[in-house]
Formats: C-alpha cells, structure tokens, sequence
C-alpha cells in the first residue's frame, strides 16, 4: 500500500493541514476570482453585490470559464505549497508513487460516462416533454472546450484535496480507513452547501447527493490505492452535466445540449445510489479489489514529526 501509508512519518502536524486549507481558500476566493469579479464589472451588469452571479449578464461559456479559475489558480498553489509544507512531493497525493496511472483515470471517465450518457438516453426517450433541446453551434464548440479543457482541473483540484489531502491527514490521525472514507466525504456534502441546488430543491434531498458521491470516490480511493479512479469519475460527471444536461438551479449553467424542465430530487438520489453501485461493482471486477483492505490499520511507527 502506498497512497496512506506514504505520508506517515513525514510532516504532518494538524497545523500543517490548517495552513493549507486556509491558505487555499484565500487564494481561490481572493486571488482566484479577481478574472471573474473584474469581468463582471466590465461587462457585466456593473455590480458584484448579488449573489445569484448567473443574473450578472455575461455570456454562460465566459461566466463558465471564469468560475473554473480559481480552482486552476488554487490547484497550481497547492501544487507549489506541498514541497515546503510537507516535505513531499504532489505526486504523493495522488497515490503515493511518482507515477499517476492515467490508464485508471480514462477507464473510470468512460465507465461513468456511459452510466450517465445510458441514463440521459433512456430518460429523455420515456419523459421527452420533460426536455427542450438546445443546440446551438456557436455555443457548443465553445462549450466543449472549455469542459475537457478547463474542467478536470475543477474536479482534479477537488479530488486532491479531499481524496488525496484530507484522506492521508486523517489516515495519519485515526490509522482508519474507514474514517479516511467517511470524514472527507461529509466535508466534500458541505463544500457544496452554497450550490444553488441546494437552495432551489432542499437541503435533505441534494445534500446526500454530494456525500453519497464523496463516500463512493472515498471507498475506491482506498480500495485502489490512490486518486486515480475518483479523478475519472469526477471529471466525466462534471464534464457530462455541463455539456448535455442542465436546469434551473444547477450550479453547472452553462448552454448544455438539453434543458431539463422539472427536477425530481428524490428520483436522483435513487437513480445515483443506482449508479454508485453499478459503478463500484464495474471498477471492482476490473481491478479486482479486496474489500478486506477497509479492515487494515493505517500503520506506521510514529504519527508526527
């Protein structure tokens, strides 16, 4: 085992894990968003002070990109602060290794691709009425783009600092792999708690969406060793829903393929417990994971320098 075990030993004071959650929090909500907030001002509405930025007036694909931003300015910080904070490198994060297995990654995006795309398909062919289609070439190329381009930055960035970050810290800090799967993911349900989802369809029925998302890409981080397969996953869910489907209330509002005009929340929460599984079960054969890892200890002769 490499991914939790790798850091055990190394310069893990909580205050360490501080530092950084906060430093990056500065440089995405301070640093990072400066394109977003001077694009607004300029030609945008002329104001920042609503909350609801989809009502600014910019372009979806531009407001799009500039909402990517500061999880690319925040990823490449992080990727700068790993070294001198913690004494190891960022390819650390990912599994352990100097060695990102890309082939992981790719499997688990077309796997979760599929799983939507299947889903979408079957969807709009029973509930049609339930969609408008919304092509239109001048935004769609522009859309698909700045989605395989600039998103799984977005998803990467999210990934290391939960899966990969927080997950070895709280390895280092329980030896419980199971607790490693757990406390990232409620803190990856409550990261999203802002998402005007969660406003427009109810707290009891979004939330669970996103920790649910966070145990499953908890649980195969462990069972395979690194962040590879959440990566995947991650990427093709984000890149997937900005690209085909949206509605009102997504946090993904961007000229996607098809406009979805009635949300059932309780209908998704089953249908992605659904995919979960279905999911977990595909990646399980594939790479024949043990479940018996989840009782092994996080082990290691000291906890802190």
């Amino acid at each position: 085992m490499n991914h939790l075990e790798s850091v055990l030993g190394k310069k893990n004071n909580w205050w360490r894990y501080l530092v950084m959650f906060l430093t990056v929090f500065f440089v995405a909500n301070f640093i990072g968003v400066i394109p977003l907030i001077v694009t607004m001002l300029i030609k945008g509405n002329g104001s920042i002070a609503s909350a609801d930025i989809s009502q600014s007036g910019l372009d979806k694909n531009l407001m799009f990109a500039l909402m990517i931003i500061p999880f690319i300015v925040s990823l490449l910080f992080f990727i700068w602060m790993i070294k001198p904070l913690h004494g190891q490198p960022f390819k650390a994060v990912i599994n352990g290794t100097n060695k990102v297995r890309w082939k992981r990654f790719f499997y688990s995006f077309l796997v979760w691709f599929i799983i939507m795309a299947v889903y979408l398909a079957v969807d709009i062919s029973l509930n049609g009425d339930n969609f408008t289609f919304n092509f239109s070439i001048e935004k769609f190329v522009p859309l698909l783009l700045i989605a395989f381009l600039m998103v799984p930055f977005q998803t990467t960035f999210e990934e290391v600092m939960f899966r990969g970050y927080l997950s070895q810290g709280v390895a280092v800090w329980t030896r419980n792999r199971i607790w490693v799967i757990l406390i990232p993911a409620f803190l990856f349900g409550l990261m999203h708690i802002m998402n005007p989802e969660v406003e427009e369809y109810g707290f009891w029925l979004t939330m669970p969406q996103y920790i649910l998302m966070g145990l499953a890409f908890g649980l195969v981080t462990v069972l395979d060793d690194g962040i590879e397969v959440a990566m995947g996953a991650h990427a093709s869910n984000n890149i997937f829903l900005s690209v085909f489907v949206t509605f009102k209330g997504s946090v993904l509002d961007t000229p996607a393929l098809f406009v979805q005009k009635e949300i059932n929340p309780l209908k998704d929460l089953i249908m992605l417990i659904i995919f979960l599984t279905v999911f977990v079960i595909v990646l399980y054969k594939k790479y024949n994971w043990n479940f018996n890892i989840l009782k092994k200890p996080v082990v290691a002769e000291k906890l802190f320098e």
